[in-house]
């Protein structure tokens, strides 16, 4: 094993995660002194993640990453195990009207988060060990389909449809790059359009979120106010900005511009070379992980390494979509940006394992 890990993608995290904390101090800072009288209160418990963040990714770049293929079945487990608990009334907490969070003190825990990167590795072993009857659907393909599907389900039941479809997108990308025939994702994609057509049908107020992602201001108060107020942030952004912590939408117009729309106050702030320094930052992270799956010798590094880093780029693409008004809302955050520890461990871990990766 070689003792250095990729360097460059090492600093490029971590920069990322510090220009992240910055931008939660600007974003947060008149929400935080006016809730908690406290303009810092945000930023200290990001900092705190942040810290526990590094040292993981830090732990992790130094754990062979072949342990985590031996222990996929239980990692899978557990996780499978904590978005069963986190349903039951009285152990999961409620949170914008999903039940999907565990309180601890003051903190939360999102064990989805967690699901993600157990299905990559668990999804990552899968492939890598049954390469051969991949052409097969019934014996190769359809057995990994039910454990994604019985994993989507149970996180819909909360409901997440966000975190729901960075894993389903993050999987089939695995899954295409298999060797998986072509045909097959026609079909596939065809049966995704009739769940989405159901999902709506179950839930109506997805409607309203497509309906105010086609014409935000037929509900500019409601299901429509987070869009336009968006979109409000973004237009003066120009070129430059309107620089550092001069942003209006933050003041309570944006709700918590912190989490979800935070990409919102950093074109707002630092116009559109923030956005182009935000979106190289993830392409450069996806060019390098890339580069260490191509070069990993073994097939599960490949998709592991692939796997992780896809998965944190498509989560980024959702959310910037949602922010310019691309796609309708999925409560999707910005990896290393957003206000939030589960995403942040999570990011920062799968982080570690790439690292690890780039090691061989």
């Amino acid at each position: 094993m070689n003792k250095k890990f990729d360097l460059l993608l090492f600093i490029a995290v971590i920069v990322m995660a510090s220009f992240g904390v910055v931008m939660i101090y600007s974003a947060s800072s008149i929400w935080a002194e006016y809730k908690f009288h406290d303009p810092f209160n945000f930023v200290k418990s990001q900092l705190f993640f942040l810290g526990i963040g590094i040292f993981l990714m830090l732990f992790i770049s130094k754990i062979d990453y072949h342990f985590l293929k031996k222990k996929a079945n239980l990692i899978l487990g557990i996780c499978f195990v904590f978005l069963v608990l986190v349903l039951i009334p009285g152990i999961g907490s409620i949170r914008n009207g999903s039940r999907s969070w565990f309180g601890i003190g003051g903190f939360g825990i999102q064990p989805s988060e967690f699901a993600k990167i157990g299905l990559i590795i668990y999804t990552a072993k899968y492939l890598s060990n049954n390469k051969k009857n991949l052409r097969e659907i019934k014996k190769g393909v359809l057995p990994i389909l039910v454990v994604i599907g019985l994993f989507f389900l149970l996180i819909m039941l909360e409901p997440d449809f966000g975190t729901a479809m960075v894993i389903v997108l993050t999987l089939t990308s695995l899954i295409f790059i298999s060797g998986v025939k072509i045909s097959f994702f026609v079909k596939i994609g065809f049966v995704g359009l009739l769940g989405i057509v159901a999902l709506i049908i179950v839930a109506p107020y997805r409607m309203a979120r497509i309906v105010s992602f086609l014409n935000p201001w037929s509900d500019p108060l409601g299901s429509g106010f987070q869009i336009i107020q968006s979109l409000y942030a973004i237009g003066p952004g120009g070129l430059l900005g309107q620089g550092f912590l001069n942003s209006h939408q933050k003041h309570f117009y944006l709700p918590e511009p912190q989490t979800d729309f935070i990409f919102s106050i950093i074109s707002e702030e630092f116009g559109f070379l923030g956005v182009l320094i935000v979106t190289s930052f993830f392409c450069f992270i996806f060019y390098r992980a890339t580069k260490i799956a191509l070069n990993s010798y073994d097939a599960f590094g490949k998709f592991l390494a692939f796997g992780l880093a896809v998965g944190i780029v498509i989560q980024a693409t959702l959310n910037l979509c949602v922010v310019i008004g691309l796609i309708p809302v999925t409560g999707v955050t910005l990896p290393f940006f957003s206000y939030g520890g589960s995403s942040l461990l999570v990011s920062m871990a799968s982080i570690g394992i790439i690292l690890n990766i780039s090691r061989k």
